[in-house]
C-alpha cells in the first residue's frame, strides 16, 4: 500500500515535471498543426520536414535536443521490383534495398536506374559494377545544408541555435513496412490496436544515413528508422506508462548516467524507450495506472537489467537487430551491469538519488497520512496551462517558405483544415498561423510594387495589404497589431500609424497582461478566466514581433535584418514595447517633436531599467540596438555610441554585431 501512495507522489511529481496529459496533448496538437500547413502536398516542397525524438514525443525537459528528419519528396525506397508500378519513375527517383550482406536493421541503398538529384548522385558509390548510395558520404553533402556550420554526430549534423541543441538528420523514405518487421505485426495481439498498426503500417518508414559498425559495408549502409511509427506509439499509451517512459529518461539522465565521460554512457534514451515498448507489449503490468507508476518503472529498469546481463537489446520491431551489439559488451558490459545491479539491490530507494523526484519520496515517507489527488486539474492552474500553451503556439509559428504563390496555398489549405476533426489546440494554433500568413502577405505585396507599380496598381495594392494587416490582428496575439502600425509607417501615414499605437498602448498596459511568462494571475483569471484560447489570445497574450530577415518591414533596421541573415538568422524578434516606441519615434518626428522626445524617453528608460520584465535577457542585443538607432536619428551621437557598444555587450542572439559595428563607425566620433 505504501508502494502505491508514494507512485500516485511521484506521478503527480512527474506531471509537474514532464507534462499532464492536457499539457503533452496541446504540444502535439500545435505542432501537428504547422506540419499539416508546412507539408502541404500543394506547396510541391523539394523536402518534408518532421520534428521528431522527445520533443515531438511532448517532452520539453531540459537539456533535450530538437530533432529534425527531412527526405527528399521525389525520392523513394523499394523493396522489391514488384513496388515500382505504384511510381511514374520520370517523377520519382526509385532506390531498392539491398539488404542481402548487412546485419539486421541495417541495409545498402541501391540505385538500380542510376537516376537521382544531382546531391545523391554526389554521395553515389559502385560495388560490384552497381552504384550505391554511401551513408557516409551523403552525410558529408547534407550536413549543413539547413544550418551552415553543422557537425556530424551520428547520423545527423548538429550544433546550437541560440540556447538550442539541434540533429538534423537528413534520410530517404519507404512507403512500404520492411519485410524484416513484419514479424511485429503478427506480435500485436493487445498493444498497440488496430487501428494504430494499420496507421504505422501503411506510412512505412526512412532511412538514416548511418552503418552498423560491425558490418561489412560500416561506410556504406543505412539503418531502417521507425521514428514515425515510434511517435504513434508513443502517442497510444496512457499517461501513466508515458510518465514511466519519462521517469526512466530521468533515471538515465541523473542517476545511470551521472558523473560519467560521455564515451562511458552506454545506455540511451532510445534503450529507455524501447523497454518501455516491451513491457507494454508483453502486458507485464495489469494496471498502468497512478497508483503502479513505481512497479511499472521497476518491471522496465528490471528488463533493461536482463538485458545488459545477456549483452541482448532487441530492437522492437526487428528483434533479431541486437542494439547491444556493437557496444556492450566484454568489459564495458561488465563495468555497466555492476553500476546497474547495485542500483537494483537499493530497490526503488535508488530513485532518492534522482534530484527531481525524491522530495516526492520523502514527502510520503515523511507523512504517511498525506492525500495525494492525480487530478491534473487539480495540478497545474489554468494560467500556468495558458502560458505554456501560447508559448508553444509563438515556437511553432513559422512558416519557412516565403513568397506570395505559398501564403496563397497556405490560406487555402487552412480553410480545408477547418472542415476536419480539429481540437480547440489545433483550431488556435491555425488561426495564429492565419495572422502570420495574412502579415506577410501583405509585406510581401508592399515590397514588390512600391518600386514597379503603378499609382493605379500601387493604390489597390496598398489597399488590400492595409485589409490584410488589419483582419490578422482579429486573429492573432495583442501584439500583432503593431504590424498595423508598421505597414501604416511604411506607406508614409504617421497619423494613422500614432492612433494605431495609442491603441496598443492602452492593450499592452493592461494589468491582466501576459507577456512571455510574466502575468498578474488573478488579473488574467479575473479578465479572460475560463475564456476560449481564441478570446484569451486576442485580448490578454502579447508576444515578440518576428520580421523576417527576407523582407523589410521599417527601413531603418534594414542594416540589422541583413547582418542576421547574413548570419543564417531567419528572423529578428524585437520586444512589443520596445518596437512600440521606436514606431512613436520614428512616426512623431514627422508630425509632433515634443512627443517624438517623449517616445525617446520612454524608450530609453525601458532599456536601461527594464529588469527582464518587458525585455528578455536575449532580446537585449536588438533593444540595445534600436534605442541607438533612434538616439542617432535625434542627433544624440555620444548617447547612440553607448547604445551601440551596450548592444554590443550582450548575448548576441541575432547576429547584429556587423551592422552594430558599422553604425558605430558611421558616428565618425
Amino acid at each position: 500500500m505504501a508502494v502505491q501512495r508514494i507512485s500516485e507522489s511521484v506521478y503527480v511529481g512527474m506531471c509537474l515535471k514532464v507534462g499532464t496529459q492536457q499539457q503533452v496533448t496541446y504540444r502535439r496538437d500545435i505542432v501537428d498543426s504547422r506540419e499539416m500547413l508546412e507539408n502541404n502536398e500543394m506547396l510541391n516542397k523539394p523536402f518534408t520536414v518532421m520534428l521528431s525524438g522527445s520533443q515531438r514525443e511532448g517532452f520539453r525537459l531540459s537539456g533535450s535536443d530538437r530533432d529534425v528528419m527531412y527526405w527528399p519528396n521525389n525520392h523513394r525506397v523499394i523493396w522489391d521490383f514488384s513496388q515500382c508500378q505504384f511510381y511514374n519513375t520520370q517523377e520519382h527517383a526509385l532506390i531498392l534495398c539491398d539488404s542481402s550482406e548487412s546485419p539486421p536493421g541495417f541495409t545498402l541503398l541501391w540505385l538500380p536506374l542510376e537516376r537521382a538529384n544531382s546531391r545523391v548522385m554526389s554521395a553515389c558509390v559502385r560495388m560490384n559494377g552497381m552504384l550505391y548510395i554511401s551513408s557516409s558520404k551523403y552525410r558529408e553533402v547534407t550536413c549543413s545544408i539547413v544550418i551552415p556550420g553543422s557537425t556530424p554526430h551520428g547520423p545527423c549534423g548538429s550544433g546550437s541555435y541560440g540556447n538550442v541543441e539541434y540533429d538534423d538528420a537528413h534520410c530517404f523514405v519507404s512507403d512500404f513496412w520492411p519485410p524484416s518487421a513484419s514479424s511485429w505485426i503478427g506480435r500485436c495481439h493487445s498493444w498497440p490496436p488496430p487501428h494504430v498498426v494499420n496507421d504505422i503500417i501503411r506510412n512505412g518508414c526512412h532511412f538514416v544515413a548511418i552503418g552498423h559498425k560491425l558490418g561489412n559495408h560500416t561506410d556504406n549502409e543505412w539503418r531502417i528508422s521507425f521514428s514515425q511509427a515510434e511517435y504513434k506509439l508513443v502517442c497510444s499509451m496512457n499517461h501513466t506508462q508515458f510518465l514511466i517512459y519519462g521517469l526512466l529518461k530521468l533515471f538515465l539522465k541523473e542517476i545511470i548516467n551521472e558523473g560519467l565521460r560521455d564515451e562511458d554512457k552506454l545506455l540511451c534514451s532510445y534503450h529507455m524507450k524501447t523497454a518501455v515498448f516491451w513491457a507494454i507489449q508483453q502486458n507485464a503490468l495489469l494496471r498502468w495506472c497512478p497508483q503502479n507508476l513505481l512497479a511499472g518503472f521497476w518491471v522496465c529498469f528490471k528488463l533493461i537489467l536482463k538485458w545488459v546481463y545477456e549483452g541482448v537489446c532487441p530492437n522492437f520491431f526487428i528483434p533479431e537487430n541486437n542494439m547491444f551489439l556493437s557496444n556492450i559488451y566484454g568489459e564495458a558490459q561488465k563495468t555497466l551491469f555492476t553500476r546497474l545491479y547495485r542500483l537494483y539491490e537499493n530497490g526503488l530507494a535508488l530513485l532518492l538519488h534522482s534530484p527531481s523526484i525524491s522530495s516526492y519520496i520523502t514527502n510520503v515517507l515523511c507523512n504517511p497520512r498525506l492525500t495525494i489527488c492525480t487530478d491534473e486539474h487539480t495540478l497545474i492552474s489554468e494560467v500556468e496551462v495558458d502560458k505554456d500553451i501560447f508559448g508553444e503556439i509563438y515556437a511553432n509559428d513559422v512558416i519557412s517558405k516565403m513568397d506570395l504563390h505559398t501564403c496563397e496555398i497556405c490560406l487555402h489549405t487552412v480553410e480545408q483544415l477547418l472542415g476536419l476533426p480539429l481540437t480547440q489546440y489545433h483550431i488556435v494554433m491555425l488561426q495564429k498561423l492565419t495572422a502570420t500568413i495574412l502579415q506577410r502577405t501583405a509585406f510581401i505585396l508592399h515590397n514588390m510594387y512600391t518600386y514597379t507599380g503603378s499609382n493605379k496598381q500601387l493604390y489597390i495594392v496598398d489597399k488590400v495589404a492595409c485589409r490584410l494587416v488589419k483582419l490578422s490582428a482579429k486573429f492573432g496575439f495583442v501584439s500583432d497589431m503593431l504590424y498595423i502600425a508598421m505597414h501604416y509607417y511604411k506607406t508614409f501615414r504617421y497619423r494613422d500609424a500614432l492612433s494605431v499605437i495609442d491603441l496598443t498602448k492602452v492593450k499592452l498596459a493592461q494589468p491582466y497582461l501576459m507577456y512571455e511568462r510574466h502575468v498578474d494571475r488573478e488579473r488574467y483569471t479575473e479578465a479572460v478566466g475560463s475564456q476560449s484560447l481564441s478570446t484569451k489570445m486576442r485580448q490578454a497574450v502579447a508576444q515578440h514581433i518576428g520580421l523576417n530577415n527576407k523582407m523589410f518591414y521599417i527601413n531603418e533596421l534594414i542594416p540589422e535584418q541583413q547582418s542576421s541573415n547574413q548570419n543564417n538568422n531567419p528572423i529578428l524578434y524585437i520586444p512589443p514595447h520596445v518596437l512600440l516606441y521606436m514606431l512613436e519615434f520614428l512616426c512623431s518626428r514627422h508630425v509632433d517633436t515634443l512627443r517624438a522626445q517623449r517616445a525617446l524617453d520612454d524608450l530609453k528608460v525601458l532599456v536601461h531599467h527594464d529588469q527582464d520584465q518587458l525585455i528578455p535577457v536575449f532580446l537585449r542585443d536588438i533593444s540595445w540596438e534600436i534605442l541607438g538607432i533612434c538616439q542617432q536619428i535625434s542627433g544624440n551621437l555620444q548617447a547612440a555610441l553607448y547604445s551601440y557598444q551596450q548592444s554590443l555587450r550582450q548575448y548576441p542572439f541575432h547576429k547584429i554585431q556587423t551592422a552594430t559595428r558599422q553604425r558605430i563607425q558611421d558616428l565618425h566620433l
